[in-house]
């Protein structure tokens, strides 16, 4: 068994945020012992995985509960639970279009300002000249 500090370590995760998570209802199986300090298994430890994993890719935290949730309920669940999976991929790429359509506005930006410390044009998009 773990406390909550043993698993930070391990699981580079603060131990407010295991906390709030374990609060949240993320780790079904969390035990406490007589002094009231939460134990957790190795089995606990893949769920940890999971919930970091799931919030690495931005699902929120009532998404990851209901995951967790239909996880528990096995097998009937896989369908729902492959599509909320789907789901969130598809949300990652949106996100994705929308950093490298960001990346490229800066990659503009810095060849603007490249060319323009070399004095190959003058600065127009400064608001401030007139022309």
């Amino acid at each position: 068994m773990y406390t909550v500090h043993d698993v930070a370590k391990k699981m580079t995760i603060s131990p407010h945020t295991l906390r709030f998570y374990e609060n949240q209802g993320l780790f079904p199986h969390v035990t406490r012992n007589h002094a009231n300090v939460r134990q957790f298994s190795n089995e606990d430890l893949e769920w940890v995985r999971i919930v970091q994993a799931l919030r690495l890719t931005g699902m929120s935290l009532s998404e990851v509960k209901r995951y967790i949730m239909l996880c528990e309920a096995e097998n009937p669940t896989i369908d729902e639970r492959s599509q909320l999976i789907t789901t969130q991929r598809e949300r990652a790429e949106k996100e994705l279009i929308n950093i490298k359509e960001k990346i490229k506005v800066l990659e503009e930006k810095e060849q603007y300002y490249q060319d323009l410390a070399l004095q190959v044009r003058r600065d127009y998009r400064n608001p401030k000249l007139k022309y």
